[in-house]
This record gives C-alpha cells, structure tokens and sequence, in this order.
C-alpha cells in the first residue's frame, strides 16, 4: 500500500514547523537573555519533546547552523542598499544609522555566538559569512573612495562589526546614538584621505 501525496506533504508540512519552532524557540530564548539555552530549555519553549528536537537537528551544532541562518535572513530583510551615488557626508550617515540598526537587531545572538564560537566551527563559519556581507557592502557604498584599497576596506569593516559596537555599547555604555556618532566619525576619518 503506498503513501498518498498528501499524506506526505502534510508530514513534510508538520515537520517544517516543528523545524522552524524549534529555530524560533532557540532564538527566542537568546533574545530574552538566555545566552546559552539547553536543548531541554529549547524544547520546551519551542512546545516539542526533547525527540523531537532531536529528530530535527542531529546535534548542537546543526541548530547552530539553522539558528545562524534565520539570524542572516533577518539581517537581510532589515537591509536597505545605500546608494554610491549619494555624497560622502550622505553615504556615511545612511551606513551608520542602517549599520546601528542591524547591530541592535543582532545583538543578543552576537553575545551568544561570542561565547560558544571558539568552540564551533558552524558559528565560526556564520561570523566570516557576516564579516564578508559587511566588506562586499562597503566595497559598494565607499567604491569611490575604497577604490580597490584592502587595508582601508579591512579597517572599515573592522569598526563596522559586533565586536567594536559592543565595546561602545557595553563596556563603554554608550547609547545608540552616541555609539552611532562614533561609528559615523571613525568612518570619516578612514575615508578623509580618500575622499581629499
């Protein structure tokens, strides 16, 4: 006796959103203050049995990898292209303000990822993909001045990433005002060489 389709496609369809539950139930927990949630934690937050975790992710690490994904997507619903052709001044206040906004969004699941990464290839591997995003994006909206220069876009996507933001925002406690004005003036002054 076979499996009728819809069968099947109702199975699929159930699997994918116990799937996708279990991913928002991890990222949930993360965005509460839950850095390091237990598979057990997840579960229940996600309203599935431990099994069922397990039946969906064979590891950790592949709820790392699902987890790491979502958080891209996220991002790039977030994101909007900033012109080239816009002024310096212009250009740099868009990125500021949409790279504050994106570094806000992420937050929590940067100070997750910081804690476990150094034990995780699949969050290492998610760290250079966003690193990468953050260079190709200013190889575009700084083409002017960057200009095919390695160090100067290294140095702008260094200033641009968690780890900087989180020192102005956490260690230094600055606002998110005043950690995007310092954002926007490191810019400015990377790029005033080129830009003269």
């Amino acid at each position: 006796m076979s499996t009728s389709p819809q069968r099947v496609d109702g199975r699929t369809a159930r699997s994918e959103r116990t799937r996708t539950a279990i991913v928002d139930a991890h990222l949930q927990l993360i965005r509460e203050g839950d850095l390091r949630p237990t598979a057990e934690k997840i579960a229940k937050q996600a309203g599935v049995s431990l099994r069922a975790l397990w039946s969906h992710f064979a590891d950790m690490e592949a709820l790392f990898a699902a987890s790491g994904q979502r958080v891209l997507e996220i991002r790039d619903a977030a994101h909007r292209p900033i012109s080239a052709k816009l002024p310096l001044p212009e250009r740099i206040e868009a990125y500021a303000k949409q790279r504050a906004k994106l570094l806000e969004l992420i937050a929590p699941n940067a100070k997750a990822s910081a804690m476990k990464e150094p034990f995780s290839e699949t969050l290492q591997h998610y760290r250079r993909l966003h690193v990468a995003r953050v260079r190709d994006e200013i190889a575009v909206v700084f083409a002017p001045e960057v200009d095919g220069n390695d160090e100067l876009l290294n140095a702008l996507a260094a200033v641009s990433m968690w780890p900087t933001w989180s020192t102005w925002r956490e260690a230094m406690n600055l606002s998110v005002a005043a950690s995007r004005a310092a954002l926007a003036r490191t810019i400015a002054a990377l790029l005033a060489p080129a830009a003269t």
